[in-house]
């Protein structure tokens, strides 16, 4: 955290307990801190004033419901009565703009102030003080003498209205429990909007009554039934988050077309694209037909889902099929349309008046913004930040999610450093209220249900933060430190992101002897971007159970070893301080790269990452060898520096589609035995 960031706490913090508020994710606008506590125990009530209703209350009943689970005790039941023996008071002014739903701009402030006596949170609205409910959890502290909440007043409001996630359910189906447990997630960390993305190459996952081939030849029978999506959207509602669809066109349309190949810009038959990528099949924008149906169809779909957005894609449309259909062509000529560009730009036109008859507007991705096109439509950015900054200055409204890729296997610590609104930024006051937020985007070419929760959290924590609290917060270290302790609370929602590790290394290795195996995941990480695509070819059929799912994205262990090289390196005592924990380091590597070896050889599904293994060996020999070089304080020659450097370079060969990525802070070793 920046020393400008509320400089108040630190005049206050240094007589206040050591285990206040530091934990909390995301940080609040303002906070101040005093020497209270307020004791938690059996005792323990919440009373509530002004506003209440059935959301209000069940979010108060879910709350109750944790914090005995992380205390042991048992509260009585229902809500208190007298003012004077209440622990938590919370003072809710009015429903708030989306009585039925959320919706965009609605007020999500609150305000806590906790003294030795009682717990006051007040909002002005249920959502508001839902997240409110969320950051007195993460308050909760203890020490030898009990449970309580530390003596705080906090000023809270989000910095975007718009903070989302979007979980791909086309690629990967995902059942309704993991929507769900993701959706408790999500409101722990005050993201509200749930981006479901319905439709792709791969899979049709919605029922339409109107159009049931649509779900009933292009799902593989894995789809949602109209009532299990209004029964995800009220459990969405009741924890204060937007559901909003996406039904990609013209473009990423192959499982519409297999019930309905009439809609195609080419002959069929088509079947379910079952690999990875941007295919060929696209809606003809030319035909009359099409408009008819998809008139149909959305209105069925608005009648759905009461969001007042709808996702419609239009992304990575390549055009092909138009290219090579006379009929498209002429039809082109004809009109006036002189590329595959303007083609689209006049099929989202027709598109347009579908949703605004239906009381939706259109938000799409970067591609759909073309001249003419009506400023009350959303852009969604993938291409950055000068993107969405120059669609702003257009006037409309956007949502970014470059740098919030979280499909894409890179650290917290790489979306933690986007910024829809960068502080370099060249945008006007007025043009700035355009940027709405963003959406960390959860791509599911390699999720199944073992592994989803594992690929958006808690990495995701950290992108809530940047979309939440104020710009200055940017200490990466102290965010990795909170994403620790707020990974820990995310698993009491039934997230599966730690514990499905294990459960999956045992599976590979067919006995509960995974030590060595775990020794080994925890330093590699899947490779970056889209690598895994040549390096691991699989299909959507193929099982995600490999090494590689079984792997975290975001190496504790490897930000470990490198802050204690750095710190090792860096003066006298900390080498002292350091050495015999990197040593032990490194002994458990070569330790564990030996002890893989019989592992492998009586589980064929391990022999992949054999190589890994014998590198790990290597890496921990290495280190060990440059440890003793600076531990004598003699100069390491010129041959094993270079004959270890080619070691390196060997070891940082992927397989499996993992690579090690401690290898860099094993090169600063090698290196500082030279000097």
């Amino acid at each position: 955290m920046k020393t400008n960031f509320v400089l108040s706490i630190l005049l206050v913090m240094i007589s206040a307990p050591l285990s206040w508020a530091q934990d909390l994710m995301p940080l609040p606008a303002s906070i101040t801190v005093n020497k209270d506590r307020l004791a938690i125990d059996e005792s323990f009530k919440v009373a509530i004033r002004g506003h209440s209703d059935a959301r209000l209350q069940a979010a108060v009943a879910r709350f109750v419901k944790r914090l005995e689970g992380r205390t042991v005790y048992s509260f009585a039941p229902g809500l208190a009565v007298d003012d004077q023996l209440t622990t938590l008071i919370v003072h809710c002014e009015g429903p708030g703009l989306g009585k039925d739903v959320p919706v965009l701009n609605e007020n999500e402030s609150y305000r806590i102030d906790i003294t030795d006596r009682q717990a006051l949170l007040s909002a002005p609205t249920v959502v508001g003080a839902i997240r409110g409910l969320e950051t007195v959890l993460q308050l909760l502290n203890s020490d030898r003498r009990g449970f309580f909440l530390p003596g705080v007043k906090i000023q809270d409001q989000p910095r975007f209205p718009w903070r989302g996630l979007l979980i791909d359910v086309a690629r990967h189906f995902e059942p309704v429990e993991v929507l769900k447990r993701n959706l408790d997630a999500m409101a722990a960390v005050k993201l509200n909007v749930l981006h479901w993305h319905l439709t792709e190459d791969q899979g049709f996952r919605v029922e339409s009554k109107k159009f049931p081939k649509l779900h009933q030849l292009g799902s593989d029978g894995n789809y949602y039934t109209q009532e299990q999506i209004k029964d995800v959207i009220a459990y969405a509602r009741d924890r204060g988050i937007r559901v909003m669809p996406e039904f990609d066109i013209p473009g990423h349309a192959t499982s519409w077309l297999v019930g309905h190949p009439e809609l195609g810009s080419a002959p069929g038959p088509y079947t379910i694209e079952r690999r990875p990528g941007i295919f060929e099949p696209a809606l003809d924008p030319t035909r009359e037909e099409v408009y008819k149906f998809l008139d149909v169809f959305l209105s069925e779909m608005a009648a759905l889902f009461p969001d007042a957005y709808m996702h419609i894609g239009g992304d990575e449309n390549e055009g092909k099929q138009w290219d090579r259909n006379p009929a498209i062509q002429a039809y082109m000529k004809g009109k006036g349309i002189k590329d595959n560009h303007a083609l689209q730009a006049y099929f989202n036109t027709r598109l347009l008046k579908i949703l605004q008859k239906n009381g939706k507007k259109m938000i799409g991705w970067d591609e759909i913004l073309q001249p003419e096109l009506p400023k009350d439509v959303a852009i969604h950015s993938w291409r950055g930040t000068a993107a969405l900054a120059e669609a702003a200055r257009k006037g409309y409204d956007g949502i970014l999610s470059n740098g919030y890729y979280i499909d894409l296997i890179f650290p917290a610590s790489q979306h933690y450093a986007a910024d829809p609104l960068p502080a370099d930024s060249t945008l006007t006051p007025e043009q700035a209220k355009h940027v709405l937020g963003g959406e960390a985007t959860m791509w599911a070419e390699w999720v199944t249900h073992e592994t989803i929760d594992s690929r958006i959290w808690p990495r995701t924590a950290a992108i809530a933060e940047r979309l939440w609290s104020p710009r200055h917060v940017t200490d990466v270290n102290d965010m990795y430190r909170r994403l620790a302790v707020i990974s820990l609370q995310l698993e009491e929602l039934g997230l599966a992101h730690k514990k499905n590790q294990d459960m999956m290394l045992r599976r590979l290795v067919r006995t509960d002897d995974i030590g060595p195996l775990r020794t080994l995941v925890s330093v590699i990480e899947p490779v970056k971007e889209y690598r895994r695509y040549q390096q691991r070819p699989q299909t959507m059929l193929s099982p995600l159970t490999g090494v590689v799912d079984a792997t975290l994205p975001d190496s504790e262990a490897a930000r470990r070893f490198a802050f204690m090289v750095d710190a090792f390196l860096a003066d006298a005592p900390r080498f002292q301080l350091y050495r015999s924990e990197l040593g032990q380091m490194l002994a458990d590597w070569q330790t564990a790269g030996a002890a893989l070896e019989p592992l492998i050889d009586r589980s064929p599904a391990l022999k992949e990452v054999k190589p890994l293994a014998n590198n790990l060996s290597v890496l921990g020999e290495t280190g060990m060898e440059a440890l003793t070089y600076l531990k004598l304080g003699v100069p390491s020659t010129p041959e094993w520096r270079k004959a270890s450097e080619l070691k390196m370079d060997e070891a940082s060969k992927p397989y499996g589609a993992l690579e090690f990525v401690v290898i860099p802070s094993v090169r600063k070793l090698i290196l500082a035995t030279g000097k």
